[in-house]
């Protein structure tokens, strides 16, 4: 490659112009980027092309010798410009070897006035032939990182110019000082974002390991980023509120609060607010002295007594009527109970860990849901992820589900490689309960033991049909579920209309449990649409 020399040799006060030139842009350079690929090439271009010092390279101990001259057993070229590529990668220097392994190891400066009259000099990289037919000198200066040579900045210069090699050697050595202090900020940068991804790596085991304790499956970062929430209140006292949709694992980040808390070995009580009928709401929770009613023939704990000590979950905190959400409130607040029908409170130290997917402080703002208790649930918040959220997880949630499906009916069925890429890029809108259901639906239904992803791409549409493979020569045999399906579609609070709610029920003869029934949804389903669409009660 031909030198890049100046056209006209410039007068000293140009000289100090370039000078002043190649400074600025290196330091802007460095301004944009600390990476050292690309601010050393840079300034070993503005050498060549501001000042005439040709063939730039910047020679590094390899490593692990990288920092410790002493200890390296070669060094070479890792940057460079005006090389070649196959130039550069001669440039590979033993120990003391040359002149450039010998500033390597002593850490002094080498100024060869003459490469002809050297005779350590090499010329590896680049033979005489290609220099040109003048005088040729090589000024080779250390680079030192923590007072300790850890590289070479070395170039050619054609002697016969009219600028002082003292220039040319002072003007280097601010350069070899900057490619030094860079190197260094790379080395604490580096070993800083070790030590983070480090720590981080520890942090991921232990949270792993907390989910393998709670049978929480997965390793993605919503759910690592939950996991991490829950372990930092577990060991508070206050108000936790699960949050999220449904099928999302609710009650197993409850139990797992519980478990991970100093009441682990006190009772974890559950209930599901949307399976008790209002009018025993009040006897269930907070219990009932003898004759409170009719047909109360004892006296009876409630859920918050039979918890004293330990946890109670409520799920669908958001179905408790209005009357009760105040006696719940106060409970929290007094660490009390009064049974149905009772005349004296009763000391309860019990914490609670509630659960809901409607959005409360929207049902607060309607009226429907008390803006205090709210508050009082809202001191902890926890979102829950859902599946689509965290599809990394669903192979190993599918494997897991597989496995204890196959133990629970004695099969022995295994996804294809394909079929588990297929679980993964389904949506589930019905979360981790849909997934479960769908992978026993497999396992009951198939009749071979290999699941491939065609096989399995039609119970993927819908939740009624499913077409098992039996061979790869034969088209796969669509079974459909007699009656009403395996496992109830997922649907959403909004699927339907006030007017087709309203013709079910009249249909059924206002009985809600079978207008339910016709639209393929529970009564709780059912019940929470109407008064969600401000329908009127009975």
């Amino acid at each position: 490659m031909p030198y890049s020399t100046p056209p006209a040799e410039p007068a000293a006060t140009e000289w100090r112009a370039q000078e002043l030139l190649l400074l600025t842009q290196v330091m802007r350079s460095i301004g944009r980027s600390l990476a050292p690929e690309v601010v050393l090439r840079e300034m070993l271009h503005l050498m060549s092309e501001l000042l005439g010092l040709n063939r730039g390279r910047i020679v590094l101990a390899d490593a692990p010798g990288v920092g410790d001259a002493s200890t390296a057993g070669t060094s070479r070229i890792q940057h460079a410009y005006g090389l070649t590529r196959e130039e550069a990668a001669r440039g590979v220097y033993a120990r003391g070897e040359g002149v450039t392994g010998r500033v390597l190891a002593t850490g002094q400066p080498a100024i060869v006035q003459d490469v002809d009259a050297e005779p350590v000099f090499l010329f590896r990289v680049v033979p005489r032939s290609r220099l040109p037919p003048e005088t040729v000198a090589f000024i080779a200066l250390p680079i030192e990182v923590e007072r300790r040579t850890v590289g070479v900045l070395a170039c050619h210069r054609i002697r016969s110019r009219h600028r002082q090699l003292s220039d040319d050697v002072g003007i280097l050595r601010i350069l070899a000082t900057l490619a030094g202090q860079l190197l260094q900020l790379q080395r604490l940068v580096a070993a800083t974002t070790a030590g983070l991804r480090q720590r981080n790596d520890q942090l991921t085991r232990a949270l792993e390991s907390a989910a393998a304790r709670y049978g929480i499956v997965g390793t993605s970062a919503p759910l690592l980023r939950a996991l991490g929430e829950l372990e930092r209140v577990a060991s508070a006292s206050a108000s936790v509120l699960l949050l999220g949709e449904s099928g999302t694992g609710k009650e197993l980040f409850a139990r797992a609060l519980h478990l991970s808390s100093p009441r682990r070995d006190a009772p974890f009580i559950k209930v599901n607010c949307a399976a008790i009928p209002e009018a025993l709401f009040e006897s269930e929770l907070f219990g009932h002295e003898r004759g409170a009613y009719t047909g109360a023939q004892g006296e009876r704990a409630g859920w918050f007594e039979l918890a004293d000590g330990g946890t109670i979950f409520l799920d669908e905190i958001g179905e408790l009527p209005l009357a009760l959400q105040t006696k719940l409130l106060r409970t929290l607040q007094e660490g009390t109970i009064l049974r149905l029908g009772g005349k004296r409170e009763k000391k309860v130290d019990v914490r609670l860990v509630a659960a809901t997917q409607r959005d409360l402080e929207q049902e607060a703002a309607r009226g429907s849901f008390r803006r205090d208790l709210f508050y009082r649930l809202y001191v902890i918040p926890i979102r829950l992820p859902s599946l689509r959220e965290r599809p990394e997880d669903i192979p190993l949630l599918a494997l897991h589900f597989l496995n204890r499906a196959n133990q629970a009916h004695q099969r022995n069925v295994h996804f294809s490689p394909e079929a588990l890429a297929q679980l993964a890029q389904h949506p589930w809108p019905g979360n981790i309960r849909e997934l479960a259901n769908l992978i026993e639906r497999v396992v009951l239904l198939s009749d071979t033991a290999a699941i491939s992803a065609r096989a399995l791409a039609p119970m993927l549409q819908g939740p009624l049909s499913f077409s098992p493979a039996a061979s790869t020569t034969h088209a796969p045999t669509t079974l459909q579920a007699p009656g009403d399906a395996l496992v109830r579609d997922y649907r959403r609070a909004d699927s339907h209309p006030a007017q087709k709610l309203q013709e079910a029920l009249a249909r059924a003869g206002g009985n809600q449990s079978r207008a339910a029934q016709s639209l393929g949804m529970t009564v709780r389903q059912f019940s929470y649409r109407w008064q969600k669409l401000g329908l009127p009660k009975g």
